[in-house]
């Protein structure tokens, strides 16, 4: 039985409607970097995590193969500016992507930035970036060891200079530069107080311009939060330079709309939308006539157009919702509405006139992931990017006036795609719903197998199919990888993340057990093989489902979760959650949070999976604090022999903007971990 570190506990409780609720580990909410009881405390989980990963037979063979499972140039699709196309590549192996340059479509790659220069540990990556109209200047973010504050810069393209300007506490921010070049548009909140920056509450997001040549402190005020609201508030430019458009979310569930007209010299946005019940994006405009999609009337998803210049805003159905299929993406490219549908979690491709009349259809190679349209208005050239489970990441080029799809890159990767089968299947959860799920696995593994399943469920986010070197490392060794399309997503629109969400939530958590109850009734697990994953949100799920049913899981891989369900909305930017989550402050939310806090609701004496809990220190997003307090609340219980382990990584963030060697190095323990105690034959690995 694994001997775990000592943690001190406290005789902390506090009275919540008359329910009193301990919290004996909440001195784990400090900062690691800044209280040595907590520094030295997580110093010795993760040394502990990281000696019994490394002897787990099989670690080195699952960190060879996935490195050169992973050793492919990847691109993504190119940003024209006039005859300029911009794209990030990444050469295989590199810690980060640099940002690349191409004089046409097919000339000679330039690297403008390469941020692997930027750190000796590759923890600092290129982040948000922007080219402005004629190709002169590039704004560019800076993200530091994962954080998610953000520094922008700006490049001169012509004489590769990166000027004076700096633009410091951007976060959650787009980049729209101005039509004339004179300076962009970006999102920050106020500077953070010196002695708490990392956890410390988020408020007061607002939008500024920043001036080419100037100090921030000069920056124009374009859209404040108003006071007592809790908002993101982010911008972009019409392609025709003439109108900024504003979206306000306060977090979940829809968002709010306004548009300044750039001719009048105040900027004063003028509301479109001012409630936040719906979701509203704009997708183009053709003068003052704009596009948008929304899912207002339409649970999965409509265009609507009105007109900027009426008075006020009359809005008129153009493309209406469709039967059995939700908008998920949709472009005005080359004179046309280009609209990407999910139909059961795969995307169809679908092209209407401007009047909203049926145009054809864009036939796609495969069974997969399509979107991130790349155009203009004006121009027939247009890229996007295809993806699937058994699918590379492709990037083709479509020509809008004669509808020609061709390859503009398609990576050669070291794997025989044709033993990789991919299937979806349909099984009812508790209720009688019926959720789909993508099961991949070799083609000649017909019999049960060690299986990883896994969910998020959450913030009406999707769960697609995309191609996954560390799914096909899995696979490829002879196991399954089973994906569930749980309630929470967005898969069949507003109405299927509703069902998800606030007092809905422990749907996602029966929709999830139910996946693990068909994939052994199905024979498609072996007895006792299966292990579940998540991140974030998805660390959430997979805490509640353990302490729920333990006696489903071998194993569980539990990612910067969200742990502590009566103290999410107390850092960074947790109380934007509250709209999926609900207000531990409110006495019906508080109850329902509680009955399945991962934290709060471990069965000491029950028989537990091996768990590997996994956070970095610089996750500013859902801070280490989740995972410090669940795994020692994990390790405090009797739970079995079985090891529930803290693995901490450094610099690492929440996920975007990892090196790929910290990256690499986290995938060989996880399917280390889960192949030990699922029973996957690593030998089969390479």
């Amino acid at each position: 039985m694994m001997i775990y570190p000592e943690t001190r506990r406290t005789d902390t409780v506090e009275n919540h409607f008359g329910t009193e609720v301990a919290d004996p580990f909440r001195w784990l909410e400090g900062d690691a970097r800044k209280h040595d009881e907590v520094a030295d405390w997580v110093r010795a989980q993760d040394n502990l995590a990281r000696s019994h990963l490394a002897e787990l037979p099989g670690r080195g063979r699952f960190r060879r193969r996935l490195a050169a499972l992973l050793d492919h140039t990847r691109l993504t699709a190119p940003v024209k500016r006039g005859n300029r196309y911009f794209f990030s590549r990444n050469s295989g192996l590199d810690d980060q992507a640099v940002l690349v340059m191409r004089e046409g479509v097919e000339g000679v790659d330039r690297v403008l930035i390469d941020p692997n220069t930027w750190s000796d540990d590759g923890a600092t990556a290129l982040a948000e970036w922007a080219v402005n109209e004629d190709g002169r200047y590039l704004a560019f973010g800076r993200q530091e060891g994962g954080t998610d504050w953000r520094t922008i810069r700006v490049l001169d393209i012509e004489n590769g200079k990166t000027l004076p300007d700096e633009v410091a506490w951007a976060r959650f921010t787009t980049i729209a530069w101005a039509r004339d070049g004179s300076g962009f548009f970006y999102s920050r909140f106020p500077e953070p107080p010196a002695e708490n920056a990392f956890d410390a509450p988020v408020t007061d997001h607002s939008i500024y311009f920043h001036a080419l040549g100037t100090a921030q402190g000069d920056d124009r005020l374009v859209h404040a939060t108003p006071e007592g609201q809790l908002l993101i508030q982010t911008m972009g430019v019409t392609v025709d330079g003439r109108y900024g458009v504003i979206s306000s979310m306060p977090g979940a569930g829809g968002n709010a709309l306004s548009i300044i007209d750039f001719q009048q010299p105040d900027w004063t946005p003028r509301p479109i939308v001012d409630t936040y019940d719906h979701n509203w994006g704009v997708v183009g405009n053709e003068g003052s006539r704009f596009f948008l999609a929304t899912d207002k009337g339409a649970e999965r998803g409509k265009i609507v157009a009105f007109d900027f210049a009426e008075t006020e805003p009359r809005f008129v159905d153009l493309i209406g919702e469709r039967e059995n299929a939700t908008l998920n993406d949709a472009a005005l490219l080359g004179g046309r509405l280009v609209i990407t549908y999910l139909v059961d979690a795969k995307s169809e491709i679908r092209r209407y006139r401007l009047d909203g009349a049926p145009d054809g259809t864009i036939e796609l190679p495969g069974i997969g992931t399509a979107g991130g349209f790349c155009g203009r208005p004006d121009d027939d050239e247009a890229f996007f990017v295809f993806t699937g489970h058994n699918a590379p990441t492709t990037i083709y080029r479509y020509d809008v006036a004669h509808r020609t799809l061709t390859v503009w890159d398609k990576p050669e990767v070291a794997v025989d795609l044709d033993r990789i089968i991919v299937e979806q299947r349909f099984y009812h959860s508790k209720d009688g719903t019926r959720i789909p799920m993508f099961i991949v696995r070799r083609s000649d593994v017909d019999t049960p197998a060690p299986t990883i399943l896994y969910g998020y469920g959450g913030y009406g986010i999707s769960m697609v199919p995309y191609y996954s070197p560390a799914v096909l490392a899995w696979v490829e060794a002879g196991g399954v990888y089973a994906v569930a399309n749980l309630r929470g997503g967005g898969e069949y629109g507003k109405a299927w993340h509703d069902a998800g969400r606030l007092l809905n939530k422990q749907n996602v958590f029966d929709d999830f057990i139910a996946a693990a109850e068909y994939l052994k009734s199905e024979g498609i697990t072996s007895d006792g093989g299966l292990a579940i994953q998540g991140e974030s949100n998805g660390g959430l799920l997979v805490g509640a489902v353990v302490n729920q049913r333990p006696d489903l899981f071998a194993a569980a891989l539990a990612g910067v979760g969200v742990m502590d369900m009566l103290r999410f909305a107390r850092f960074t930017n947790g109380q934007f959650w509250i709209g999926d989550y609900g207000d531990p402050a409110k006495e019906a939310d508080f109850r329902n949070l509680l009955s399945y806090s991962p934290y709060h609701t471990i069965r000491s004496g029950a028989s537990y999976p091996a768990i590997l809990v996994t956070t970095a220190d610089t996750d500013d997003r859902v801070v280490p604090a989740h995972s410090f307090k669940y795994a020692a609340a994990l390790q405090a219980a009797r739970l079995g022999d079985r090891p529930r382990i803290l693995r901490v990584d450094t610099r690492a963030g929440h996920g975007a903007g990892k090196p790929i060697g910290k990256a690499l190095d986290e995938m060989a323990d996880l399917w280390a971990f889960a192949a030990r105690w699922t029973g996957l034959d690593v030998k089969a690995v390479d």
